[in-house]
């Protein structure tokens, strides 16, 4: 019997262009990850350590202690709970007001909806610094200042979310709210049974982007809150950082890891579903 010889298939050639991209990718993912991983290698290191010898990348000795002194040293978790509800609270506001809005612009037909919608959207184009003088005497008057509300309620309104929500109910089938006026259903039973449940992968990835706006956020919470009892996480950091900068690097990094850590939680579990819920969501088309 004659041996057949087996013949392998060349070896497909990677472009030199794609080489030299992941290299530029790989060197900027680095990049922006070297301050995070010296932030937390600091967090472990002693105090004696970052004044004599500075450049040392490694703790030595390493210091746990750090963590436990920084959280004992402020009330974080007060902080904590205040961010965690405010967030929650702002984040189901959004998505109920945000998600009718939407299917207002997307699906009910009335006069001046084009214009009406493009104002809208052209009110993300002011800084939040400008309109703050106007909606600090509003908070005033309401008797909201030193107040959680005034960070909750403002926050539900958030064109960027009406014009995401709008994009996904956009994509939502035409002949499924068709079927349901059929069947005698107005237009809040549509928008509950037809239309919401066809947009959950929107409503998750537009959670979670609010949910990281308003936990990072901090200029609101300057304006608006005095009590240390009532800071949220950035604004208690801050206090924080200028009671200890000059004193202790160790527990102002041991702080700021343990505020960072549910950002990075909350990004690592819905990175998947906002990117996929963006490319899919039509942003370019209508």
């Amino acid at each position: 019997m004659t041996a057949v010889a087996i013949q392998r298939p060349p070896r497909r050639r990677v472009p030199a262009g794609r080489i030299v991209l992941h290299t530029v990718l790989i060197l900027g993912g680095l990049t922006m990850l070297f301050p995070f991983v010296w932030m937390v290698l600091t967090s472990f290191k002693s105090d004696q350590q970052m004044l004599l010898n500075p450049q040392e990348v490694l703790p030595e000795p390493w210091r746990a202690e750090n963590y436990s002194d920084a959280l004992t040293a402020a009330p974080f978790a007060r902080a904590f709970w205040n961010s965690f509800y405010i967030a929650a609270i702002t984040v189901t506001g959004t998505l109920i007001t945000s998600a009718m809005a939407a299917y207002a612009f997307a699906r009910i037909r009335f006069r001046g909806r084009g214009l009406l919608f493009g104002v809208f959207l052209a009110t993300q184009m002011v800084p939040a610094q400008v309109t703050i003088v106007p909606l600090y005497l509003m908070m005033s008057k309401l008797g909201w200042v030193d107040t959680h509300l005034a960070l909750i309620i403002p926050a539900m309104v958030n064109p960027f979310a009406v014009f995401l929500l709008r994009q996904f109910i956009l994509a939502v089938p035409a002949e499924l709210e068709d079927a349901g006026r059929i069947d005698g259903a107005g237009h809040w039973t549509i928008f509950w049974r037809i239309v919401l449940p066809n947009i959950r992968p929107g409503l998750g990835a537009l959670g979670i982007i609010v949910f990281l706006g308003s936990w990072n956020s901090f200029f609101f919470p300057l304006i608006f809150l005095n009590t240390t009892e009532l800071f949220t996480v950035p604004m208690l950091i801050a206090q924080f950082v200028g009671q200890h900068d000059l004193t202790s690097y160790g527990l102002v990094m041991a702080a700021n890891v343990v505020t960072v850590v549910p950002m990075l939680i909350a990004f690592l579990i819905g990175q998947r579903r906002i990117i996929n819920s963006l490319a899919s969501s039509g942003l370019g088309g209508r």
